[in-house]
């Protein structure tokens, strides 16, 4: 009966005090992995402080205050349908 009593108690304690400890631990670098994962996947600094500023890209030619823009789409006008010939006439009936 005391080996009983005294495995309860060390099984206890152990999921009181040792387990949360391991869990952070080991939840604490799970999420700190997939951090560093989608934040590179994403092309930034997973840890990065988030009280500086970024970091802009150094172009060599570009100057202080300047924007430069790598691509930009044509634009298309949006065209009518061709077989489009009006609406549908509504009855309207005014209900009083």
């Amino acid at each position: 009966m005391a080996t009983f009593l005294f495995t309860l108690l060390v099984v206890f304690f152990i999921a009181r005090f040792v387990l949360p400890v391991v869990l952070r631990i080991v939840v604490g670098n799970f999420i700190k992995k997939q951090a560093r994962r989608y934040g590179q996947a994403a092309g930034g600094s997973p840890f990065g402080s988030p009280f500086e500023p970024a970091q802009p890209r150094s172009n060599g030619n570009a100057s202080t205050g300047e924007v430069h823009v790598d691509y930009v789409p044509p634009r298309q006008k949006p065209q009518p349908p061709k077989d489009f010939k009006g609406g549908d006439y509504v009855d309207f009936e005014e209900v009083k």
